[in-house]
């Protein structure tokens, strides 16, 4: 009985389980209907929301693709009307040529026209001369009783002979204008120089003062019975003046270099306080090493300052001297500087090499260092050391050549001696007493007063020029050319001074005549 109680048990849980499940099912399908639709219908809605978004950007693309091609049109059209304009103003400008080349063709028919009326009366003019000419080279040969060949030659020797004095006064008239113009350009290159280059000037002295902290010291350089002193002087070369100005001692010596290494020596003699032979011996062999230091230091400054290189170390050395070395009061080394600078520019305005200058402008006066312990001018000892030390041919020139002691072959060494004259004679450059300015302007005046002829001299530009008057009776042209020669070499012979003397021997003949 039971178990057939749980068949028809089980039975009816599987029916209501169906029923159930197919409940479910139905519901299911049902949702799933509703969903397919509501997709359906926002696929719709999307559908004509894309179809509306699609339908307004087309009609914006149409919209901007019209107002593209309205702005397009515009542009091409205004392009259009200027071409359009341009072509009018052409087509205008083209009748105006069209006229202008039609008068001008009038113009030039009618000036034909009177040309050809000109050309016919000068023929005619000119048949008439040609029958006068015959006529009166008739009547001249029957008056002159010359032939038709030798009128000719004679007229062609009148105008060959004015051509001939014509061309002379050209050529005088040229010559000034070219004289007076490289004067001018000259003068304007040299002022230039002088503008762009300024140095300061030494004045010449032979004594050198030391300072001393007090008089007890004079008494500790002198040493018991002079010995101090007397080693100092000896070992130095320089004389020690002690007087009686309080705290001072004076150095004085021909010598620069020896009376500056005396100067340094005392000075660090002075500061030490030990003062004995051996002491000052030892000071002094310092110092003339420590100067020996400084000197090519000297000269390494100042090949650096002019931005010249390559020199030998002998000849840096011997530029350091240049230092210690005066002329007329007139620093060796500042006015080799000057030279240099002068030279650089003057060469820069002739558009030749500045380097080159400005290595001639330092070592122009190298001889000078050296010049009174070796015979021969400095500018002969320069050339030498110049080719010693390995300089070029053209430097070599031109330093020997800078005082016209021998021809100089280019251009630098007529550089250096004009950059040379003008360097020393910057006004405050050379110092000289009036005394023996004026000696040596008499002294001038003599020589050339001393010649036959001679009718009066005078010295002008400071000494540097002599004008020689002389009688037109007793010296003629040929002879003033040899007169001048002869008063070059006397005043060569007899004196001695800085630079160069130009001498001008002026000839000059008078008539004069009075009218009643």
């Amino acid at each position: 009985m039971w178990p057939f109680i749980t068949i028809i048990v089980s039975i009816g849980f599987g029916v209501i389980g169906y029923l159930i499940g197919e409940h479910f099912l139905r519901r299911d399908l049902e949702r799933k209907k509703e969903e397919a639709n509501s997709i359906l219908e926002k696929a719709k809605r999307e559908a004509e929301e894309i179809k509306r978004k699609a339908e307004l950007d087309s009609r914006e693309v149409l919209y901007k693709l019209r107002v593209d091609f309205e702005h397009q049109t515009k542009e091409k059209r205004k392009e259009l009307e200027e071409l359009e304009k341009k072509l009018i103003h052409r087509e205008e400008n083209l009748e105006k040529r069209v006229e202008f080349i039609q008068k001008k063709e009038q113009d030039l028919a009618q000036r034909s026209k009177e040309l050809e009326t000109l050309a016919q009366n000068l023929e005619k003019k000119n048949n008439e001369l040609n029958l006068l000419l015959a006529e009166e080279k008739q009547k001249l040969q029957k008056i002159s009783s010359l032939t038709e060949e030798e009128a000719k030659e004679l007229l062609l020797q009148r105008l060959e002979a004015e051509m001939i004095k014509e061309k002379a006064e050209r050529i005088r008239e040229m010559e000034e204008e070219i004289k007076q113009e490289a004067d001018k350009r000259a003068k304007e290159i040299l002022s230039l120089a002088l503008q762009r280059c300024t140095v300061d000037h030494t004045q010449e002295t032979t004594v050198s003062v030391v300072t001393l902290p007090n008089d007890e010291m004079k008494g500790r350089i002198i040493g018991r019975e002079g010995r101090n002193i007397r080693t100092f002087e000896i070992l130095t070369g320089v004389d020690v003046i002690i007087d009686d100005t309080p705290e001072v001692v004076t150095l004085s010596g021909f010598d620069p270099i020896r009376r500056e290494i005396a100067r340094r020596a005392l000075e660090k003699l002075v500061a030490d306080g030990r003062i004995h032979p051996a002491k000052i011996e030892e000071v002094i062999e310092k110092v003339k090493k420590e100067f020996e230091a400084s000197l090519i230091e000297e000269g390494k400054n100042a090949a650096f300052d002019l931005d010249i290189h390559n020199l030998h170390m002998e000849l840096i050395k011997l530029l350091g001297k240049l230092k210690y070395r005066t002329s007329f009061g007139q620093n060796a080394l500042i006015h080799s500087k000057e030279v240099a600078y002068i030279m650089g520019i003057l060469s820069s305005e002739l558009n030749l090499d500045p380097k080159i200058a400005k290595r001639i402008g330092l070592l122009h006066d190298i001889g000078k260092a050296v010049d009174h312990q070796v015979e021969g001018t400095h500018a002969q000892i320069g050339a030498e050391l110049a080719r010693k030390y390995g300089e070029k041919d053209i430097v070599i020139n031109a330093i020997a050549a800078h005082h016209e002691e021998v021809e100089p072959n280019s251009i630098y060494a007529i550089l250096a001696a004009v950059a040379d004259a003008v360097s020393a004679s910057r006004p405050g450059a050379r110092k000289e007493t009036l005394e023996n300015y004026l000696k040596r302007l008499k002294a001038l005046e003599d020589i050339a007063n001393s010649f036959k002829g001679v009718e009066k001299s005078f010295a002008i530009q400071a000494g540097r020029e002599i004008r020689v008057i002389v009688k037109p009776d007793e010296i003629d042209d040929s002879q003033i050319v040899l007169l001048a020669r002869d008063i070059k070499r006397k005043i060569e012979e007899e004196m001695d001074y800085p630079g160069q003397i130009k001498i001008t021997v002026v000839r000059e003949l008078r008539a004069v005549e009075y009218a009643k």
